[in-house]
């Protein structure tokens, strides 16, 4: 047996011993809680059925304010971390500029997206323009991480090949940068769109609008069937909202059968950056 699978045996089992150390210490290796819990699970899912559906009508406009809370967040997030990702990219702005910028995106995506929540509610009020706020705040935490690897990840013969051109620093970014990771852009937008329908639907916890603030209600009045009727409904609603993002995906992406290393859309628009005097 070589070094490398003894290396890798050891490394698994000091994770099994930490794991049921730390399952231990929280307590749940505690097998006198286990038969409580599962009683109450089980009296729990016997109130949630049937779902109640006297009360679909309210939940679908609150759902609606949900999707716009997210809509808005995700867009606000993606026009923000756009300019913050370039910034914090080390091909394109040397350490004095890209630290710092690199510093503020790691500080915003430490705050979770329910405390940016309870940020904007004591700022704004009761009311779905927290929850959009939040939600774009959020956003930026990661899309501008996200972007910034995806800008740092062109082919340095490319920029190389641009500066060559006798090209600027904004041009260098709108004529090599953005086209060449441009497909990357749009699949992490769009995934943290999905994501944030699901993040919008607790920001109601919080007071910050949305289907979320129906749930927390009828979670504390005990109404189990009502809340069954809004998690049906949020069911419904992302996997929906997946279903469009994989239809978008596949239309403005590359087919992964393609030839191009560019969706049709893409390259378009590329093509025009590319043909604007420089």
């Amino acid at each position: 047996m070589n070094s490398r699978a003894v290396g890798a045996r050891a490394a698994l089992g000091a994770v099994v011993i930490l794991g049921l150390i730390s399952m231990q210490r929280i307590g749940l290796l505690d097998a006198s809680k286990v038969r409580p819990a599962l009683e109450n699970l089980w009296e729990f899912a016997g109130a949630l059925v049937p779902p109640n559906t006297e009360v679909l009508e309210r939940l679908i406009d609150a759902m609606v304010e949900t999707i716009e809370i997210a809509f808005v967040g995700t867009l606000l997030g993606f026009v923000i971390s756009l300019p913050l990702a370039v910034l914090a990219t080390r091909t394109l702005f040397g350490p004095l500029v890209s630290i710092p910028v690199r510093l503020l995106i790691s500080a915003i995506r430490t705050v979770p997206s329910l405390l940016w929540g309870v940020v904007f509610v004591i700022a704004y009020g009761l009311g779905p323009e927290a929850g959009a706020l939040g939600v774009a705040f959020y956003t930026v935490g990661f899309l501008a991480k996200l972007y910034y690897e995806s800008f740092e990840a062109v082919d340095a013969e490319v920029l190389e090949a641009v500066k060559g051109a006798g090209t600027n620093r904004l041009q260098l970014i709108t004529y090599a940068v953005l086209p060449e990771s441009a497909n990357a852009l749009i699949s992490h937008v769009l995934f943290m769109f999905e994501y944030n329908i699901r993040a919008s639907t607790i920001m109601g916890f919080v007071g910050a609008g949305g289907i979320g603030y129906y749930m927390l209600g009828y979670v504390q009045l005990l109404q189990y069937d009502n809340l069954m009727m809004a998690l049906i409904l949020t069911f419904v609603v992302v996997i929906a909202v997946d279903s469009l993002s994989s239809r978008l995906r596949a239309f403005v992406l590359p087919s992964m059968h393609g030839e191009s290393a560019r969706a049709p859309l893409l390259g378009g628009l590329s093509t025009l950056l590319s043909s604007q005097p420089r």
